[in-house]
């Protein structure tokens, strides 16, 4: 088979039924190279017409790969993995050619939606369900798990193919069949991925795409026949996503917005948090949900903390994705750029100490593309917009508190609780911190705290709307429909018509 999109089209369409589509709709979007601030391409944006064939192209498949038994489900995710590796530096060049990240960070993104791959390749042991032999009368009870039929994934621009495979991997081998909509900002590997799983094995309709904006995300949480939706963006919209998909009677998961914070303690190797707080600060430009943002310095160490992240920033190589032994790249977009640096002079503005700021020195290359240098505030306070809000930029914010319970308060009264990390030397402070901490995802001496495929994603309060976390043996419990079974055969043992609630004695 020959691949035709390892390099963006000037279109970057749907894939409906295993090929694909144009679609029946003329409205376009235009897909920025952000390195260079100029238009590269355009994508097809999707109308209701759009999404109602595609769901109809899912659900014609639904039953010949439901009914697959599931090591064969598990081949066509092995097949699929294979094909994934072997292109993971095409699916790198289009992460960076649209969304700006340098190709390292983008390989890292394949390296991650890899490992969801492969813990799916697990599915037959994952989907055994549980066996009791004689529980009472002759009667033998057993369980299984069902897929839920056409189900959804709407994902956003930062991670365009990693966040994709927390979803469909698991979702595929499960039974159900797939149908996602990507971010229209860099929507090119949602068709690479389409043409791998077709390569792997998949069946024609299985998994789709559609690309395109609210209209396609209203067609698909409306849609009758979609029966669940998985959702990775920001708080505001993924409210919606939950209270809509809900309103339609689907399972929702729906995961929102992050104000990481990174505490650390006096005794804390300095050196240490300082490379951890630039490599989770500024890089992928902060445009990750598991950024550090907030750096809480407790104690008298804020001053030397500082001192070192400056001196670690200043160093730092701000460039195209693509060029060689760039650090940071570029934001997704002119509006997105605009944003941040709006947050930077509000900020200032609500008496921030502006050390660093990450609106000079553009020049050149920079000041033609969508760029933002390594932006450090001090003296942040909790009232101030640049603590409460989630920039999804290279802004760190320096806040400092006397003691460690007081960066428990801190952490604990902020809305959001996806991200937390602790640098210190002290067991005992580390353990104390991971029991009293009231955030999803916790890190002790490590700034990035994501878990590995065989666990799960998600965090709590406004970060998380829905009841299951993301990817591992959450998201077989999320895509699948649990049922109980009860099996008695003629010949056993009987006592005619039973009036009243069955009990063993």
């Amino acid at each position: 088979m020959t691949l035709h999109f390892t390099q963006a089209p000037d279109l970057i369409t749907h894939w409906i039924a295993g090929t694909a589509d144009a679609g029946h709709s003329e409205r376009r979007a235009d897909v920025f190279n952000p390195a260079k601030g100029k238009v590269a391409r355009q994508v097809a944006l999707a109308s209701r017409a759009d999404v109602h064939r595609a769901v109809a192209a899912a659900s014609a498949a639904f039953g010949e790969w439901s009914e697959a038994a599931p090591q064969r489900r598990a081949r066509v995710m092995f097949k699929f993995r294979d094909l994934v590796e072997a292109h993971t530096q095409d699916i790198a060049r289009l992460i960076t050619l649209e969304h700006g990240k340098t190709l390292p960070d983008a390989a890292g993104e394949v390296q991650r939606g890899l490992e969801v791959i492969e813990f799916a390749c697990g599915i037959p042991q994952l989907l055994k369900g549980q066996h009791n032999h004689g529980i009472g009368g002759g009667i033998d009870h057993w369980s299984q798990r069902h897929p839920l039929g056409v189900v959804a994934g709407i994902t956003p621009f930062n991670f365009p193919f990693m966040v994709p495979m927390w979803m469909a991997p698991m979702a595929l081998a499960t039974g159900n069949t797939f149908i996602l909509k990507p971010s229209e900002r860099d929507p090119s590997p949602s068709l690479l991925i389409a043409e791998l799983l077709k390569e792997a094995g998949l069946p024609a309709g299985a998994f789709n795409v559609i690309q395109g904006d609210k209209e396609a995300v209203d067609a698909l949480l409306e849609h009758p026949q979609v029966q669940a939706v998985s959702f990775v963006g920001s708080t505001p919209i993924a409210k919606y996503i939950q209270q809509t998909g809900i309103a339609h009677g689907k399972r929702v998961q729906a995961l929102g917005g992050a104000k990481n914070h990174m505490v650390v303690m006096p005794d804390a190797d300095l050196d240490g948090a300082a490379d951890a707080l630039i490599g989770a600060a500024y890089g992928s430009a902060g445009e990750r949900c598991m950024a550090i943002s907030v750096a809480v310095a407790v104690g008298s160490c804020a001053d030397a903390l500082i001192e070192k992240i400056v001196a670690r920033a200043h160093t730092l190589k701000v460039g195209a994705g693509d060029t060689a032994n760039m650090d940071m790249g570029p934001l997704v977009t002119a509006a997105h750029r605009d944003k941040v640096a709006g947050y930077i002079d509000t900020g200032f503005m609500e008496g921030a100490k502006l050390i660093m700021d990450g609106r000079q020195g553009l020049t050149g290359e920079l000041a033609q593309g969508f760029f933002i240098n390594p932006t450090l505030f001090d003296q942040v306070t909790p009232e101030m917009t640049i603590y409460q809000e989630e920039i999804f930029g290279p802004v760190l914010c320096v806040v400092r508190v006397p003691t460690f319970a007081a960066a428990v308060d801190l952490i604990n009264e902020h809305h959001f609780g996806n991200g937390v990390a602790c640098f210190t030397r002290d067991g005992a402070t580390a353990q104390a911190f991971v029991q009293k901490i009231q955030v999803g995802m916790v890190g002790i001496n490590v700034p990035i705290p994501v878990p590995m495929a065989w666990h799960s994603f998600g965090g709590w309060k406004s970060s998380l709307f829905g009841d299951h976390h993301i990817y591992g043996e959450e998201g077989v419990r999320f895509y699948t429909r649990y049922k109980s079974i009860m099996q008695r055969w003629p010949g056993s043992e009987s006592k005619g018509p039973e009036f009243v609630m069955p009990v063993n004695k």
